[in-house]
């Protein structure tokens, strides 16, 4: 398992192909919102197992607080602590950036999972691409 920040084009491919596969085809997001007008200002991850890239997340610096998007991994490789190894990165990133709080729109079905990391939720439930969603918070 490795996680690597995308620094090159093909690498970027790799994050939209696994991001199109889950939100797209596993979740049925429209694909034209998904590569949205975000993309250059945040800082892309991989992560990889077996030296396949598996998972994807983007961090940007959203009013003073990392905001944390796109957090995704294939489902084959789920349950593997592959996500919280994504969270982690996205979160030393923001550190270096000297952001001293996160923010995540987490789908509900994840809130177990974002609170084992810290996170908090501080909203009622929304609905992002006909998805439920909760706005989670950490202090870094």
């Amino acid at each position: 398992m490795e996680v690597k920040r995308i620094t090159l084009p093909e690498d970027l491919e790799h994050a939209y192909r696994i991001r199109k596969k889950v939100f797209v085809e596993e979740q049925g997001v429209a694909a034209e919102v998904e590569i949205d007008e975000h993309e250059s200002q945040a800082d892309h991850i991989l992560v990889y197992y077996e030296g396949e890239p598996v998972g994807t997340s983007r961090v940007r610096n959203v009013d003073g607080v990392a905001k944390l998007e796109r957090i995704c991994l294939l489902p084959t490789h789920r349950k593997h602590g592959l996500g919280r190894l994504l969270v982690s990165e996205l979160e030393a990133i923001a550190r270096e950036k000297g952001l001293k709080k996160a923010k995540l729109h987490g789908q509900v079905q994840a809130k177990a999972f974002y609170e084992k990391l810290g996170y908090t939720a501080v909203s009622d439930v929304f609905i992002e691409e006909d998805i439920p969603h909760l706005l989670f918070v950490k202090e870094l």
